[in-house]
Order: structure tokens, then sequence, then C-alpha cells
């Protein structure tokens, strides 16, 4: 009983130590992984069965193997029964409530935020972020691109897609958009892939460095907090960010929220706090604590 209650009073401290960091911010760079949609009801692909459980018609095949831009040339009513479904879902997912705290305490903050993801849902646009202010570092679902790396980007609204969901395959002609010639696929970066155009992104990563340069120039009163919900070791992009820009930044501190690898890095730990939770639970937890500070 004694160390339950010793792990509770130490969660409790941390949910404590997360809000007042939040609270005393002039600024979040808010970073997300797969683990973020989740509570939105969205599928957890990390390992094999939880894959399968989302797409049972993909048994055999591990996530690796189909977000590949192959199946758009060996099968592409198979490569748009994959994306095309997802596509569908993420269309019709509501954002979970995490995503309004975290624009409201942006909305206190005098520099704002931006939000740096590895997720291609949009589910940050949905929510009411600022598209220029949002980095995806892997893509878009919501936009697609030809196989010439030079082609343009167009959004996928307009384009509609039917798909048999027991054998995840598209169903009909497949897409097209008349800015581009030949064959479609999403604007995601894929494994293995050579024509993934990311023009789009880089514009985004741009505006996310001029962001973090103000931060870098701004002095032991700058205080940016990074708030990382849901990423991984396994591809760890979005880790890899918010431990740069703690590194990069004077007064920056880094709140970890992940189920599984919350552990912080050596020097995020000197100025940050691990929750060993689901981001819904987390923040719905900071804010109880959040609305009370001044």
């Amino acid at each position: 009983m004694a160390s339950m209650k010793g792990k509770y009073a130490m969660k409790q401290d941390a949910i404590k130590r997360a809000a007042e960091l939040l609270r005393s911010a002039d600024g979040l760079l808010i970073t997300a992984g797969a683990g973020m949609g989740v509570d939105s009801g969205l599928p957890d692909f990390r390992g094999d069965q939880g894959f399968w459980q989302a797409y049972p018609a993909l048994r055999g095949y591990s996530f690796i193997d189909m977000a590949n831009p192959r199946w758009f040339h060996t099968d592409p009513h198979r490569a748009w029964g994959f994306y095309g479904h997802r596509l569908n879902l993420y269309r019709s997912t509501m954002p979970h409530r995490g995503f309004s705290l975290l624009k409201q305490w942006s909305a206190d903050k005098r520099e704002g935020s931006f939000v740096f993801t590895s997720n291609v849902d949009g589910q940050f646009q949905e929510a009411g972020f600022n598209p220029l202010e949002v980095c995806e570092c892997h893509g878009s679902i919501h936009h697609l691109q030809g196989f010439v790396r030079s082609a343009e980007i167009v959004s996928a609204e307009g384009i509609a897609l039917e798909i048999d969901e027991e054998a995840l395959r598209l169903v009909g002609d497949l897409p097209t958009h008349p800015k581009i010639k030949g064959d479609l696929r999403p604007n995601i970066l894929m494994f293995g892939d050579i024509s993934w155009n990311g023009r789009r992104t880089y514009e985004q990563e741009a505006r996310l460095e001029r962001w973090l340069e103000r931060w870098e120039r701004g002095g032991p009163e700058a205080k940016l907090v990074i708030i990382e919900m849901g990423a991984g070791t396994a591809i760890p992009s979005v880790r890899g960010m918010g431990e740069n820009a703690v590194h990069r930044c004077p007064q920056a501190s880094l709140i970890r929220i992940n189920p599984r690898e919350s552990q912080l890095d050596e020097v995020s730990s000197d100025r940050g706090v691990s929750l060993a939770m689901g981001a819904l639970e987390a923040l719905t937890l900071i804010d109880e604590v959040y609305q009370t500070l001044k």
C-alpha cells in the first residue's frame, strides 16, 4: 500500500511540475507522434498485432511492408485500399479534447505555439491550429502528388475513394487530378521512398526553424516549453526534435508524455518532466492544475 501511495504521489508531483512549466512558458513547441491519435480512436500501428487488428486483410504484412511506394506500381488498387481507407478514416475522425487544451494553452502565451508532428492525419489543422504553424515531417495524407519529384502537390479535397473494407482494396477507377499527369500517390514519406516530393514539408520546416531561432536568441528570459505526446523510439523523428530544442534553447524545458517510453535524455532530465500516461489523460490532469495557477 505504501508503495502504491508513493507512486501516486510521484505522479501527482510530475503533473504539478508539468502544469507549472506550462503556466510560466512564453511559448510552446507541441510535438506529437502516433500515440497522440489513439485517444481519438485512430488505430495503433505499433507492432504487427496492432496493425493486423486494424487491418485484418493485411495479416502477414507489416506496416513497414505496406507503407512503401512500390505498391502503387505493382498493385495500385491495394495501395489505394490501404491509403484510401486511412484518408476516409482521418476525414471522419474528431480530434480528442487534448487538442483543444493545447490550443487554449497556446492562446495564453505571448509567443504562441508551433506544432511538429510525424502524423499524417491532419488532426492539428482539424482542431483549429494555424496551418502555417504546423510542421508535418512525414507529409500529409490530405495532399497528393505524382511520381515525378518535380510534380505539383495538390489537395486531396474532393477526391472520393470507395474502399472494399473487407478486402482493403479500392473499388473502381484509380484517382486522378487535372493538375497531375500520370498516377497519383499520397504526399507522404514512405519507407524506401525515392519519389516523395518534400517541398511542402521543407517549407514547413523552414518556418519552424525561423521560430526556433528566436528562442535561441531570446536569452534567459525566453521560456520555451516542449510538450511531447505519443512519440516512441522506433522512429525517433519527434523525440529528436524536442531533445534538440532543449539543447539549442537556453531556457527550454521538455514535458514527455508516453505510456511506454517516457524516459528523458540526460540534458532534458535536468529541465523536464516525464509522464508515463496516454496523451488525453495526461493533458486533462495537467489542465486541472494549470487552471488553478496564476
